[in-house]
């Protein structure tokens, strides 16, 4: 509460400032964090202990500004300011260990937070939350949000099934899921966080189409000129649960991207290669200072005018890759400029790797 308040706080007092001086406060900016697990038994990719859980928030509770993440969609989307460090908390997959583990702390901080759950799997395994649970949790701060009916490799295709086919079955799982959802706690967001994060440039589409808001797992902060059919979250668990390196990240600011090119993640593997590049808004950017990574190595590429550009190679090899490019803020100081590109990759035979 008191964070939603110092929120609130800070709008009243600015209501006669311009929209440049707000851009100029870095208010067009948030940041959402991506969590699965908080526990010691579960898988280490995905997964934080709560005593490091503990550590984030608390951080968080120092230095950034907690909200409800339709609070941070809604305002952006208006391209109305939000706080300076503005953070939203996100889980996926509605395990059992967020209440046992994780909501405690929250509640100790009071921090609004979303969780995408598989509405049909609720209360069914024992590792996922029952509704009963659910119920308790959306009396103390928690907002409930569509991760699809199963959890299924989105871009995969059946044995003989066509496109079209293969969208109306992908989409059934979103909507039923949402229609399940709204019985259950009485609201519908329409957000919807992608299974495993894969989504190509049709179903996207499609969904915005039925005023869905999308989530992706590929990082990076997010801004009024995000785009909403696949907002990038920063993943906070496994190898990237480490505060010092997180600090950074939740200090990010989204890169302003005019251009980018394959607007389509989903590759042939056939492809082997992907020519990329990204045209940006470089006024707070020098183009010299930008750096592009793949797996934690720094990748060469050009630059012409404000248009980066260059090879992605390797993607014949099935599973998901991304390319994060970087820049220095010319005015924020230690704060980046943060640009991620997620590309998705079958096997020979069509299949998806977990």
């Amino acid at each position: 509460m008191k964070n939603i308040c110092n929120w609130a706080a800070v709008l009243l007092s600015c209501l006669t400032c311009s929209w440049l001086t707000w851009a100029e406060d870095a208010t067009d900016n948030a940041v959402v964090l991506v969590y699965h697990h908080v526990s010691d038994d579960t898988p280490k990719s995905t997964s934080v202990s709560a005593e490091v859980f503990e550590q984030h928030m608390a951080y968080l509770a120092k230095h950034h500004t907690v909200l409800p993440l339709k609070t941070i969609v809604e305002t952006l989307q208006a391209k109305q300011p939000l706080p300076n460090k503005a953070i939203a908390i996100t889980f996926d997959d509605g395990y059992t260990n967020i209440y046992q583990n994780a909501h405690p702390i929250l509640k100790k901080y009071a921090f609004p937070y979303t969780i995408f759950v598989n509405p049909a799997l609720i209360g069914k395994a024992s590792y996922q939350l029952n509704w009963q649970q659910v119920k308790t949790m959306a009396q103390e701060n928690v907002t409930f949000a569509n991760h699809g009916n199963a959890h299924i490799h989105s871009l995969e295709r059946l044995d003989g099934e066509s496109t079209k086919d293969w969208l109306e079955r992908v989409t059934k799982n979103v909507t039923d899921a949402e229609t399940l959802l709204t019985e259950k706690v009485g609201y519908s967001l329409k957000y919807f966080a992608y299974p495993y994060g894969e989504y190509n440039l049709e179903y996207k589409q499609h969904l915005m189409n039925l005023g869905y808001v999308g989530f992706a797992q590929h990082s990076g902060a997010i801004a009024s000129h995000s785009d909403f059919g696949a907002l990038p979250r920063f993943p906070s668990a496994g190898i990237y649960s480490k505060l010092s390196s997180l600090k950074v990240k939740l200090n990010s600011l989204a890169m302003p991207i005019l251009e980018v090119s394959p607007k389509d993640p989903e590759v042939d593997p056939l492809m082997r290669a992907e020519n990329f590049s990204l045209t940006i808004d470089n006024h707070d950017l020098r183009m010299a200072q930008i750096n592009c990574f793949r797996g934690g190595s720094i990748i060469e590429h050009k630059i012409n005018q404000n248009t980066l550009s260059t090879l992605v190679q390797g993607l014949d090899r099935p599973g998901r890759h991304r390319i994060n490019c970087t820049a220095p803020s010319k005015k924020y100081g230690q704060r980046y400029y943060w640009f991620s590109q997620p590309f998705f990759v079958a096997t020979e035979n069509g299949k998806w790797l977990d």
